[in-house]
Parts: C-alpha cells; structure tokens; sequence
C-alpha cells in the first residue's frame, strides 16, 4: 500500500467518523463516554494522518 492509498483510507475513516459522531450527537439518547471515544479516535486518525503527511514530504 503506497502512502498515498494509506492516507486516503485514513481520510475516509475520518469522514466517517465524523458522520457517526454528528449522528450521535444529534441523538436524544446519547452516552458521553461514546462522543468522546469517538472524539478520541476521529483525533488519533488526525494525527496519524498529519504524521504521514508530513513523512510523504
């Protein structure tokens, strides 16, 4: 896998992290422990993606 297929994959996984982090947020019936495991790993897949970015330059 090239760096730039790992970086689009991760992209895509933050897309949808990010997706299914609006969907429970906007839900009545909402768990804080879910919004913020998925805050952590929407922002472990930033930084993951920032590291490669900057490794690829």
């Amino acid at each position: 896998m090239t760096v730039q297929t790992h970086l689009a994959a991760l992209e895509e996984k933050h897309s949808a992290l990010e997706k299914e982090l609006q969907s429970v947020m906007s839900s009545p019936s909402s768990h804080d422990e879910e919004i913020a495991e998925l805050k952590r790993k929407k922002l472990q897949l930033k930084d993951e993606i920032e590291r490669l970015q900057h490794s690829a330059n």
